[in-house]
């Protein structure tokens, strides 16, 4: 076989590229080497990273079990604290059912040991009281014998000496001496607010009511000193103390004395002395020369008498204004009258509390009920500002800026209702009991108040002067009522009683 020369250059480039590419490996076989390169490179990375996230979550899942731990631990310890919490609640509990039992057991044994004292006490007063009196009557059967024996001999010294047993000896040398028949007069008035005279007819209209027997064991209270007990109290307002001492008796038995000899000029002397008029025409006539408006039958005022502060309803017999005015906490009760001409008291109504204004106290009156059955049809009562206007009701004009006619017409009813304020003012002065709180229970009051004014209604009807010492100046703040004026008619009839008393010259010239 003959071989072909080779002689073109070509060729022999052509040569040797082929056996170059021959001794290269294929791209085949050099891909799979560096993709292994290539997987291994990664194989390192992806292992690096799994030992980074395996590691965090080990330091993760040791987090989250130590919060549980924590949150386990916090858990029991506020069971334990829960559980010792109950416990001692429970032996707080227990201790004071103990406490309440041992308590509750000492009160009772106290009680029962008052009580028992309280029964030996009981039988002892009634054994010395039995003795006592056995011992009296065999005095007093013993004088009875020596008596029989020698002639008729008193035995009263014996007797006396046996109440001497039981009855405190105490001095009534001052009411002897005002009982005497030449103790003066201006003295005995100064002390009871009243001539001799007036003294003993009140005695007398009292002594059925008052008078009690003697017993064999002492002589009883004379009515005259059972009077002066009252009305000596009444007058001047001085504790029971004094009142003890003055006339000779105890204190419960001057307090007792007081509340009824009170209750017995309620029920004999109220009836006589303190009633509404029946004939009315001459108190109109004097009222209307004094006011020159017609038809009006009394004046009216309401006052406030101070009491303690009471145990029930305290917020109800609070007075806020006298509080304001003096600074100090008030309590009182009101004290509604209606008087005539000249200061005797027709109508009261006592008792209600102190928080209620004037309008109030009047519609809860008798007084009002008996209105409204028509007793005061056609009269007039005259009023403060702190009542309404009603058919029977007047009352000035309250609004501001007043014509001379309203002016007028106020100026004609402030004398009208002077004639009440000074009727207060003179049974206030006169008994002192009114001006100050007083020893008396609530619900003995009224009667008390009730005394005070029939008293004063016979003094003022005997003409009974009063020391102008005594005259005081009464302060009762007025308020203004919601409804002042309930009629459109009441008031036009009242501007028709002002333009009367204006344009027929009756008013005078001071409003100018």
């Amino acid at each position: 076989m003959k071989l072909t020369s080779l002689s073109d250059p070509q060729d022999l480039s052509y040569i040797y590229d082929f056996l170059q590419q021959m001794n290269e490996p294929p791209a085949a076989a050099r891909s799979p080497a560096k993709k292994q390169r290539r997987r291994d490179d990664s194989f390192t990375d992806t292992d690096e990273d799994d030992d980074d996230g395996s590691k965090k979550k080990r330091d993760l899942k040791g987090i989250i079990t130590s919060l549980s731990l924590l949150e386990d631990q916090e858990k029991e310890d506020l069971r334990e604290r829960e559980v010792a919490a109950v416990e001692e609640r429970q032996l707080l509990e227990n201790n004071y059912r103990k406490k309440s039992r041992a308590t509750a057991d000492f009160y009772s044994n106290v009680e029962d040991y008052y009580a028992e004292t309280d029964e030996l006490d009981r039988t002892r007063r009634k054994k010395s009281r039995a003795l006592a009196g056995a011992v009296a009557a065999g005095i007093a059967e013993e004088g009875v014998l020596k008596k029989s024996e020698k002639g008729g001999k008193k035995s009263g010294g014996e007797g006396g000496q046996s109440r001497r047993l039981w009855v405190k000896d105490r001095s009534n040398s001052w009411w002897d001496e005002c009982n005497r028949p030449d103790y003066p007069e201006h003295e005995f008035r100064k002390a009871f607010r009243m001539g001799r005279k007036t003294f003993d007819v009140i005695c007398e209209e009292l002594n059925s009511a008052i008078a009690k027997e003697d017993t064999a064991l002492r002589n009883a209270i004379p009515v005259r000193q059972r009077v002066a007990v009252c009305i000596w109290r009444l007058a001047t307002g001085e504790p029971l103390r004094l009142v003890s001492k003055k006339f000779g008796l105890g204190i419960s038995t001057c307090h007792k004395l007081v509340l009824e000899v009170c209750a017995a000029i309620k029920s004999v002397l109220m009836p006589k002395f303190l009633q509404w008029p029946e004939d009315l025409r001459k108190i109109k006539e004097e009222f209307e020369s004094v006011s020159a408006i017609p038809n009006v039958v009394g004046s009216m005022y309401t006052t406030h008498v101070p009491i303690i502060a009471p145990k029930i309803s305290v917020a109800a017999y609070f007075n806020k204004r006298h509080t304001e005015r003096n600074q100090k906490t008030s309590y009182s009760i009101t004290l509604q009258g209606v008087v005539d001409p000249r200061g005797v008291f027709t109508d009261v109504c006592i008792g209600w509390p102190g928080s209620m204004p004037d309008d109030q106290v009047l519609e809860k009156s008798a007084l009002y009920q008996r209105a409204q059955g028509g007793l005061l049809k056609g009269v007039w009562i005259v009023g403060g500002s702190g009542y309404p206007l009603l058919d029977w009701v007047l009352v000035p004009y309250t609004q501001p800026n007043l014509t001379w006619t309203q002016h007028a017409f106020n100026e004609k009813i402030g004398e009208v209702q002077n004639v009440a304020k000074d009727a207060f003012a003179r049974l206030k002065g006169r008994w002192s009991c009114l001006q100050k709180r007083t020893e008396v229970k609530l619900q003995d009051l009224p009667i008390v108040l009730g005394a005070c004014c029939v008293l004063h209604n016979i003094c003022e009807m005997r003409g009974e002067e009063m020391d102008p010492e005594l005259r005081i100046e009464i302060m009762d703040d007025e308020m203004v009522p919601e409804a002042a004026l309930r009629s459109v008619s009441l008031m036009k009839a009242r501007d028709a009683i002002a333009h009367n008393i204006l344009h027929k010259g009756l008013a005078g010239t001071s409003f100018l």
